[in-house]
C-alpha cells in the first residue's frame, strides 16, 4: 500500500482481504487529518461492488463484528489491538422528516466514488483514497479547501441536517477552519431546525469543541458568521459588552473570551491534560466573563469615567450553570466551572503581603471539586486573552498563590479534616447531633491553621471538649 498513511497490521489484512472481492476506499475524517499532515485518528472505510452480508462474511475472521445499522449497511470491527473500525456501503440519502434524524437511507453498492461523496457534509469531509494505489478521490475540490482552511458544503442537500451546522463549529476550532460565506448563509437559512436536534447531540459536539480544539475561537467565528450563537444567549451577549481599554486594548467582552480560550489551548498544561480536564478548562474560560454583561456600567472610578463590571465573577456562576444545561453537559461539570469562574480574579486578592495559609487552606476548599492547579490556568488565560498587553505581572500573582498552595500541598486537592468522628468516640463521647457541630468547628479551626495534623486536631478536640 502506498501513498497513503500508516495503517495498523490488522487494517491492512482486513482491507486485502475486502479487496478480493470489493472496492475498499479510505474516508472521511482520516483521510482530512492525513491530508493536514495530522496522525488519524480514526479509519472509516466505504467498500463498493459487495453487499451487506458478504462483507460481513469476509470480515468475521478478523474480530468481533457489530452491526451498527443493517439499513445503514455500517459494520464495526474489533481489531487485534483494540482499535475499531467502521466498514460501509456507499448509500443515498433523501430526507423523509424533521430533525437530524428524518433521513432513509438505502446502501447501494455500484455507487459511484463522486455520487458516494456527495452525502458528506464538507468538501474537506469528501475526499476518498485508494488504500493500495494511493489515488486520491476528490469530486468536490476538498483539497484546495483544506489548503485555504475553509468549510464549504458539499451540496445543496447540506441543510437538510442541521446538526452540520454544529460540526462546522467544533471542525473550525479543531482545525483552525473558517466558514465559506455561501455555506454561512445555508446554516443563517436553517437556525430555526436547531430546535429539532436532540441534546445530546448538541453535547456532543460542544464536547468536541472543548476537548480537541487547537484555536476555540475559531468556533466561536463559526457561531457568529452562521448566526448560530444567538442559540447560545450567554455567549451571544458577549459581543457588545464594552471593557475599559487601558485594560481590555483587544476590544469587547467576546473578543477577549476568544483571546483567551486560544491562550488556554496553547498551553502545554492544557494539550497535555486528560480529556476531562481539558473539557472543564475550556468550558471555565468560555464562561469566566458570563456575568459582565448584567454588571458592566459606566461609571466613576479613582476619578475618572470608564467601563467597569463589578461583581461580574459572582453573577457569571449562576450563569455559567444555565449554559452547560442549555448545551447538555453532564451534572456533574456545573460545580467545579461555576467554582472556577467566581473565583477566576482571585490571584488579586491576596493582600500586600501576598497569600497567607488560611486564605490558601480556604480557596483550596471554596473551588472543590475544582482544584487551585485548574483555577491556576484559568488566571493565565484570562492574564494572556488582552493582546497586546504584558501578562508577567499578573502572572507573577498566579505563580505565587500556585507556589503557597504547593508548599501546603494543596495544589491539587480540597484539604480534607483532620478530627473524624472516630476521634470522638475515642474520647469517650456518645454519637449524636452533637457531632456535626463539634466537627464542623474543627475543620474551621483547621483551615485558620489552629492545627495542622491529627495529634494537633485531637489536642485542640480536647480542650473543646473540656
Amino acid at each position: 500500500m502506498n501513498g497513503g498513511p500508516v495503517l495498523p497490521e490488522d487494517l491492512r489484512a482486513m482491507l486485502e482481504a475486502v479487496r478480493r472481492r470489493g472496492r475498499p476506499r479510505l474516508v472521511g475524517g482520516g483521510v482530512r487529518d492525513w491530508l493536514l499532515g495530522l496522525s488519524p485518528g480514526d479509519f472509516d472505510i466505504e467498500v463498493g461492488g459487495l453487499g451487506f452480508e458478504d462483507l460481513r462474511r469476509i470480515l468475521s475472521p478478523f474480530g468481533a463484528t457489530d452491526v451498527v445499522g443493517r439499513s445503514f449497511g455500517v459494520i464495526k470491527v474489533r481489531g487485534a489491538a483494540g482499535a475499531e473500525y467502521d466498514f460501509s456501503l456507499p448509500r443515498r440519502e433523501s430526507k423523509t422528516g424533521s430533525g437530524h434524524r428524518g433521513f432513509e437511507v438505502v446502501p447501494e453498492p455500484t455507487l459511484s466514488d463522486a455520487d458516494a461523496a456527495a452525502r458528506r457534509d464538507f468538501t474537506v469531509n469528501a475526499i476518498a483514497l485508494d488504500p493500495f494505489t494511493g489515488e486520491l478521490f476528490d469530486p468536490f475540490g476538498g483539497r484546495s479547501d483544506l489548503a485555504a482552511r475553509v468549510l464549504r458544503h458539499t451540496s445543496a442537500a447540506f441543510p437538510e441536517d442541521p446538526l452540520r451546522v454544529l460540526r462546522a463549529f467544533q471542525l473550525a476550532a479543531r482545525f483552525d477552519f473558517t466558514v465559506a460565506p455561501e455555506t454561512a448563509a445555508l446554516c443563517r437559512s436553517i437556525s430555526d431546525a436547531y430546535a429539532e436536534l436532540p441534546l445530546e447531540r448538541v453535547w456532543g459536539e460542544w464536547d468536541k469543541w472543548a476537548r480537541l480544539s487547537t484555536r476555540p475561537s475559531r468556533g466561536l467565528d463559526a457561531l457568529e458568521a452562521t448566526g448560530w450563537i444567538a442559540h447560545f444567549p450567554e455567549v451571544a451577549a458577549l459581543r457588545g459588552t464594552q471593557q475599559d481599554p487601558a485594560w481590555h486594548p483587544e476590544g469587547d467582552a467576546l473578543t477577549h473570551t476568544g483571546h483567551c480560550l486560544d491562550a488556554l489551548a496553547s498551553l502545554p498544561e492544557w494539550r497535555e491534560a486528560p480529556a476531562a480536564r481539558r473539557r472543564l478548562l475550556s468550558l471555565s474560560v468560555l464562561a469566566h466573563d458570563f456575568g459582565k454583561p448584567s454588571t458592566t456600567a459606566w461609571a466613576e472610578r479613582r476619578g475618572t469615567m470608564r467601563w467597569v463590571s463589578p461583581g461580574h465573577e459572582a453573577a457569571g456562576g449562576p450563569l455559567s450553570g444555565a449554559f452547560l444545561a442549555r448545551i447538555g453537559a453532564p451534572l456533574e461539570l456545573a460545580p467545579p466551572v461555576r467554582s472556577l469562574v467566581e473565583n477566576h480574579l482571585a490571584h488579586h486578592h491576596g493582600g500586600p503581603g501576598g497569600f497567607s495559609d488560611t486564605q490558601v487552606r480556604r480557596l483550596a476548599r471554596r473551588i472543590a471539586p475544582a482544584t487551585i492547579d485548574d483555577l491556576a490556568l484559568v488566571m493565565t488565560a484570562d492574564a494572556r486573552g488582552r493582546p497586546p498587553l504584558p501578562h508577567a505581572d499578573t502572572e507573577a500573582l498566579v505563580a505565587a498563590l500556585r507556589g503557597r498552595a504547593s508548599a501546603l500541598a494543596l495544589e491539587a486537592a480540597a484539604p480534607r479534616p483532620l478530627l473524624l468522628g472516630r476521634h470522638l468516640l475515642a474520647l469517650g463521647r456518645t454519637p449524636g447531633p452533637g457531632f456535626k457541630p463539634v466537627l464542623d468547628a474543627a475543620f474551621e479551626a483547621q483551615l485558620d491553621g489552629a492545627f495542622s495534623d491529627e495529634a494537633g486536631a485531637v489536642a485542640w478536640a480536647k480542650e473543646r471538649l473540656r
